[in-house]
């Protein structure tokens, strides 16, 4: 009983990581019906600046923000010159390519300027394990499902009960008739893509103090937020916190009962087969287009 109480606990923190990215995903998404196929290394960027901030002597409570606005502008800079130049309508997929480059030439950057092997952040919540059932963790582990579900709470008032919030629903429903109506899609699209990194920064910036931040951890992490996205049903963010959660809390399940190395073949096959059985995401709605 206890290692099935600490496989979940621990699924619920990697599963908090792939919430907090793939709501940026959805965010993305929700914007412009493309999305920054890099934004796990946006995810990685926050995490590396905060690092790097707190080693020239800036204080954690300084260094977080900063390292969050790094990723925001790094998120509204790719959609100004890889994503929108690219994207012109439904069949265009030139941003999946112009992204994935911008990614793979960020990432080969920091590992040349910031070095290949990870390195710590400091964090009070990280420093003994608490004990629940039986089983310890970090209470820094736990903490990262809690900031992904109280941000997806705050996400849906955000978009109800404010200007911009409404403005960026109109968007996402019909970008033709919210420009028709006064509203600046462009910038819509260009604060969407800077709030989905400010999103992914916050994940990596969560996780660095249990798992090192280095310049390769937003890789793997990115592509796997993605696809449980679009398993959930991508314009549905609480779906797709729903379905991070619990496929983090999968791969604990076949790393303990299988191996580390089953970990990525079983649940991406897991993954296919749901995508299979809902091919629209389990969450998610089909589109109807009139004519």
């Amino acid at each position: 009983m206890e290692q099935v109480i600490q496989f979940i606990l621990s699924g619920l923190s990697q599963g908090g990581v792939y919430a907090l990215v793939a709501i940026g995903f959805y965010m993305m998404w929700s914007a412009t019906h493309a999305a920054n196929f890099t934004h796990g290394d946006v995810f990685m960027l926050g995490a590396v600046s905060t690092v790097v901030f707190g080693e020239i002597g800036v204080p954690l409570i300084l260094a977080m923000p900063l390292g969050i606005a790094v990723s925001a502008v790094a998120g509204a800079l790719i959609e100004r010159i890889a994503v929108r130049p690219f994207n012109h309508g439904p069949s265009s997929i030139g941003w999946m390519l112009t992204t994935i480059a911008i990614g793979l030439m960020l990432e080969s950057a920091l590992t040349a300027t910031y070095g290949p092997l990870g390195r710590p952040l400091y964090s009070p919540f990280a420093q003994s394990p608490i004990r629940i059932g039986g089983s310890g963790i970090y209470a820094q582990e736990l903490l990262i499902p809690a900031v992904a579900i109280g941000l997806m709470v705050l996400l849906e008032l955000f978009y109800r009960h404010t200007i911009l919030g409404r403005a960026m629903l109109a968007v996402a429903a019909n970008p033709t008739a919210a420009g028709l109506m006064g509203i600046n899609v462009s910038r819509i699209a260009l604060i969407a893509y800077a709030m989905a990194g400010a999103v992914g920064a916050l994940g990596g910036i969560l996780l660095a103090p249990v798992s090192e931040a280095s310049s390769s951890m937003g890789a793997l992490i990115g592509l796997k937020a993605f696809v449980v996205a679009i398993v959930a049903g991508i314009s549905n963010a609480r779906g797709v916190v729903i379905v991070s959660l619990g496929y983090g809390i999968l791969e604990k399940f076949i790393e303990g009962y299988i191996s580390t190395a089953a970990r990525n073949s079983i649940g991406f096959g897991i993954l296919i087969l749901l995508l299979l059985a809902f091919p629209n995401g389990i969450f998610g709605k089909r589109e109807v287009s009139k004519v």
